[in-house]
Order: structure tokens, then C-alpha cells, then sequence
């Protein structure tokens, strides 16, 4: 075969390999975040900093001040999970 038939056979083939493999990972890489989601999003977190909101450590004391109040998601500290301590107020 001529080569002016080759060369452009060749790049035509090379790009349908490499677009058959691009969407093959693409769709092993399974849907887009988010599009699964049926839940609205978390509203914007809460502001508590005058509230003295503290996570504690039940097995050292450690205490973390929570000045914004979304999701909560207890920290384990000391391999044990944190409890939440409320506490007056002091203006």
C-alpha cells in the first residue's frame, strides 16, 4: 500500500484507540459527585461562638471551642469519640 493511505490510516486508527480508551475509564470510574445525591445540601453552618459550645475528652479532657456549628461529626481523641459540653454563657 502507498504510504499517503498508511500515515493518515494510522492516525485515524491511533485516535479511535484512544478515544474507545477514555471513555472505557471513564465509565469505570463510575457517576459525577453529586449526581446521586436526592438530599438538599447542609445549610450554611451556624455561628455559636457565644453560645461556649466545647467537644470534651472523656478519656484526657482535652476541650475543642466549636465557634461554627454545621454537621456535626464527633472527633475521636485518644481513640475514644469526644462528647459535646454546653456551658453558661459568660458576657
Amino acid at each position: 500500500m502507498p504510504k499517503w493511505v498508511l500515515y493518515p490510516g494510522a492516525i485515524v486508527l491511533g485516535y479511535v484507540v484512544w478515544r474507545l480508551g477514555i471513555s472505557t475509564l471513564r465509565a469505570l470510574a463510575g457517576p459525577a459527585p453529586g449526581t446521586l445525591d436526592t438530599e438538599k445540601p447542609p445549610d450554611e453552618p451556624e455561628d455559636v461562638e457565644d453560645l461556649d459550645v466545647f467537644l470534651v475528652c472523656g478519656e484526657c479532657g482535652t476541650e475543642f471551642k466549636v465557634s461554627r456549628l454545621g454537621e456535626l461529626q464527633i472527633p475521636r481523641h485518644c481513640g475514644e469519640k469526644m462528647f459535646v459540653e454546653r456551658r453558661p454563657g459568660t458576657v
